[in-house]
This record gives C-alpha cells, structure tokens and sequence, in this order.
C-alpha cells in the first residue's frame, strides 16, 4: 500500500489498524482503558511523526503502540502496581451458568484473566517478546528493535517467559469430569 498523503489519510489508516492494535495493548497491558490510553498515544505519536516515507504502517501503528504499551508496563512496575487480581481471587470471579452458552463465555473470560494473571508475572521485556511474537507472530528482529536489544536477547526473553509460564501450569491431564469455573 502506498504511504498517506496527508494527516486525515494517515488517520484513516490507523483506524482501519485501531481494532488490530487494541488488541495488541490490551495483551501487553491487561486492561482495555490502559490499551486504549497506549493506542491513543500511539496515535498522538504517529500524527507528529515523519509517516512519508514509511514502507509498513500497519507495523509501524504496531511498533509505536507496543512501545507505548511497554512504557506503561515499566511505569506499572515502578509504581509497584498490584497484579490485576491474584491467583486465589479467580475462584471469586466465577459466576454459575444457566446455559451452555453462557459457560462458554464465562470459561473463556476465566482462561483470559488467569493468562492475563499469570502474564502479569513476567518482566515488561518478558512479556513484549513472548507476546508480540507468541500470539501475534511479530518476528524477534523487529522485537528486538522495539526492546532495544539483539534478536537473540529478543528470542532468550520470549523463551523465558515461556518458561515462566509453563511453571504455573497444573501438574497433571486437564480435568474431563465437565467441571467449569
């Protein structure tokens, strides 16, 4: 795609990308008026910039609200912000089902904030590279730009918090006796 002419070109752009990079704070950060904030400020960032002579946008957008999203998970961990709920408060968050429908989505809104329970456990860096490249196949090369490391400290970041993450995993085969949160 050719680059924007103009601002309200630009604009155009990066609402088609809005929902895209929404999503992409939203993992990083946990909490969608923080990945709204990141996306904001991408955009206020994105605005000001020289867009000219950009070749990707859409990885551009992504970069720039990455970024944001990872200053806002080094300020969180400066201001030693709790986690969003702690592990034994998941039990509290379920809610009975009156249909199978309604277990569906509560079951997946429980897998969504345990992940985002335990996500929030890694470091910032951590969680950029395992994110950004586990769920939205970015590659480490441009991770590794986006944290300002080399693409093997990107990959070595990615593999610890898949580690990270695999020690919070029960020990044992999953449950099959049709018991849901």
């Amino acid at each position: 795609m050719n680059a924007p002419r103009n601002l309200a070109e630009l604009a155009q752009r990066f609402d088609d990308d809005r929902r895209h990079l929404r999503s992409v704070a939203f993992q990083l950060l946990g909490s969608l008026a923080d990945a709204d904030d990141a996306v904001q400020s991408a955009w206020l960032k994105a605005s000001r910039a020289d867009f000219a002579a950009v070749d990707n946008l859409s990885g551009w957008f992504t970069t720039i609200t990455a970024r944001e999203a990872l200053d806002q998970l080094r300020a969180r961990k400066r201001r030693a912000e709790l986690p969003l709920a702690a592990p034994e408060e998941l039990d509290r968050l379920a809610v009975p089902a009156s249909s199978p429908a309604d277990e569906d989505t509560l079951l997946a809104e429980s897998v969504s904030t345990a992940l985002l329970v335990v996500l929030d456990r890694l470091s910032p860096a951590q969680r950029v590279a395992f994110v950004l490249h586990d769920v939205f196949a970015m590659p480490f090369e441009t991770i590794a730009e986006l944290l300002n490391r080399s693409p093997d400290a990107a990959k070595k970041l990615a593999s610890r918090a898949r580690a990270r993450l695999a020690s919070f995993a029960p020990a044992g085969p999953p449950r099959r006796d049709g018991h849901r949160i």
